[in-house]
């Protein structure tokens, strides 16, 4: 009974002890609390100031902290710069490229470590969290160097008086509203993203990490993901989306999905606009070894490998367009990668996966439409550049593309660029295999007026040496059993075929076969065809090998091979031939202008 009243004497003396330490150390907790917080706040504010040479503040309109949890809450905080002294900075030369602001109602810094930062004067955090912040950046310059000051010392040096090290697990920022205004060019230009986070791991400021040129920011990984982003064009022709984009500083890995470029529907668009319409779906973009900090200095995007998986492309010609005046020169593609593109570029290899191609266009007579299909497109193009000390080791761009002409024959297909070759030579060849010609007529009934009734291609090779004024080159067509319809339009069926002239082009003007007997020599069309200067570029190539086929074919001239022709023989031909394009160039123009006058 005795040891029972001691035991239980003993037990209320412990708890008395017990809750007394506790209200002891809450107390002391709460002194702590009210004595640390306005002194973190003081050294917070110091280290900003420090930090950016006096050009950056920090306010918040209230702070709680908590030391037993480790915890602190900001409140209605704003980062922004000081105007006068940024000023006093672009007098000296010493003015940053960009300003930025920084409005966020709340911010959770959890895990902090008060003492060590208070005592030691290391600042250690688990995790900082922001939600919905608004950052603005304000662009005045490309350059963002100080051009005052060589030795300009690095972030640790400037707050290593206050803070031996800086150090945070983990930033997450959430549902960011970003603004990006330019004042570089005299109308300052805008733009804004939202529904963006971004993740910012092992961030670490010390006297090893101010020369790691590993991190960024002193982050050892960045990401950045933005989701959901849409834009309209200023004249409302088009929808441009994305579904979500990342870009990890880690891994120097950019990745787009779900990119979307949509026209509205195409008679409202060919009434609004003379130009051609454009519809793009790629499915992912990948930049790997993206230098992201060289295109955040002066927009140069210099990629090791750009890779585009399942895509489409569609061009629909515009019926209600102008005829062109101009030198459409501006279509080729070494003269856009040397002039269009502003920005200094190096794509060491670019990767198509999975794509189709259209073109579409609209016959005026008939008034039908037809299109040209290009299926299961892969490519890969190497060596995209505009940088001259690369051009100066190597200014040969190639494309060697594999697709299925209306979804049927393989072709493949290569190409050479010149870079900077005066006269922007380029040179290509390509071979289709076998396939039924009929697959053809969803773009030669609408386009042509003309149905092929019955052939098989056995092979189709050609080989172009090019200059932005000349294409000279070879084409051979093996095919079987050609057949074809004239059409007319009808009202009720569509097409009708117009029997007369279809018997007569079968009869007297088509070859059905080459080669003719199955011994002779193949018929090999050699062409020679002078641009007009209002031809863009993949009508150049088109029409180089369309000739080449419609001699092939027997509509037009064609050269069966001979191994006996000798150089003075082949020298005449080609004055001849040369003679020919020069002529029709010029038949062309009288009625290119003619048909502008009318």
């Amino acid at each position: 009974m005795a040891n029972n009243i001691l035991k239980q004497r003993w037990l209320k003396t412990l708890l008395i002890v017990v809750g007394a330490l506790v209200i002891i150390m809450l107390v002391a907790a709460l002194c702590i609390n009210s004595i640390l917080a306005p002194k973190l706040s003081a050294k917070l504010k110091e280290t900003i100031l420090k930090g950016t040479d006096s050009l950056y503040t920090i306010n918040y309109s209230d702070l709680d902290l908590n030391i037993l949890q480790g915890k602190a809450v900001l409140y209605d905080i704003t980062f922004k710069a000081d105007p006068t002294v940024y000023q006093q900075m672009r007098k000296r030369g010493a003015a940053p490229g960009k300003l930025y602001e920084l409005h966020v109602k709340r911010l959770v810094i959890s895990g902090a470590h008060a003492f060590e930062l208070y005592f030691k004067k290391k600042l250690n955090i688990s995790r900082i969290t922001l939600n919905s912040p608004e950052i603005a950046i304000d662009k005045y310059s490309d350059k963002d160097t100080d051009t005052a000051r060589k030795d300009k010392p690095t972030l640790y040096k400037k707050i290593s008086k206050s803070l031996k090290l800086v150090h945070v697990d983990e930033i997450l920022l959430t549902d960011i509203n970003y603004k990006q205004r330019n004042h570089t060019a005299p109308k300052v230009a805008m733009s804004e993203v939202k529904e963006m986070d971004v993740k910012a791991t092992d961030l670490l400021i010390d006297s090893a990490t101010q020369t790691d040129t590993s991190r960024f920011l002193y982050c050892k990984d960045v990401t950045t993901q933005l989701k959901n982003y849409s834009s309209k064009s200023v004249d409302g022709l088009y929808t441009f989306k994305v579904r979500a984009v990342k870009l990890s500083t880690q891994t120097k890995k950019l990745t787009v999905r779900g990119l979307n470029l949509q026209p509205i529907d195409h008679t409202i668009f060919f009434k609004r606009s003379k130009r051609d319409r454009f519809t793009l779906r790629i499915d992912s973009i990948q930049l790997n070894n993206f230098d992201y900090i060289t295109y955040q200095k002066d927009q140069s995007l210099d990629v090791k490998r750009l890779v585009l998986n399942n895509g489409y492309f569609e061009v629909y010609s515009n019926y209600n367009g102008q005829l062109q005046t101009t030198d459409r020169l501006v279509t080729f593609p070494h003269w856009a990668i040397r002039h269009a593109i502003k920005a200094k570029l190096n794509i060491d290899t670019l990767d198509l996966k999975h794509f189709t191609f259209t073109y579409t266009q609209r016959n005026e007579g008939p008034m039908k439409t037809g299109s040209v299909v290009f299926n299961n497109i892969s490519a890969r193009l190497r060596n995209l550049t505009n940088k001259k000390d690369l051009l100066a080791k190597n200014n040969i761009a190639t494309a060697n593309l594999t697709s299925y002409f209306m979804g049927k024959g393989k072709l493949d297909l290569s190409f050479t660029f010149n870079l900077n070759d005066a006269g922007y030579k380029y040179s290509y060849k390509g071979h289709l295999e076998p396939m039924d010609i009929a697959a053809a007529n969803p773009a030669t009934m609408p386009l042509s007026m003309l149905k092929i009734t019955s052939g098989r291609v056995k092979s189709l090779d050609f080989n172009f040496n090019n200059t932005q004024k000349i294409s000279t080159g070879t084409v051979t067509f093996l095919y079987n059993d050609l057949n074809v319809d004239v059409l007319r339009k009808d009202d009720e069926k569509g097409y009708s075929k117009k029997t007369i002239l279809s018997t007569l082009t079968n009869a007297f003007i088509i070859k059905h076969d080459n080669p003719d007997d199955g011994k002779t020599a193949p018929r090999t069309a050699k062409v020679i065809f002078i641009r007009p200067a209002n031809f863009p570029f993949f009508k150049t190539v088109w029409l180089s090998i369309l000739n080449g086929i419609k001699a092939g074919a027997g509509v037009g001239n064609a050269k069966e091979k001979d191994k006996k022709e000798d150089a003075d023989k082949l020298k005449k031909e080609k004055e001849k031939r040369l003679k020919e394009a020069k002529e029709k160039k010029e038949n062309e123009e009288k009625k290119f202008k003619e048909k502008k006058k009318s």
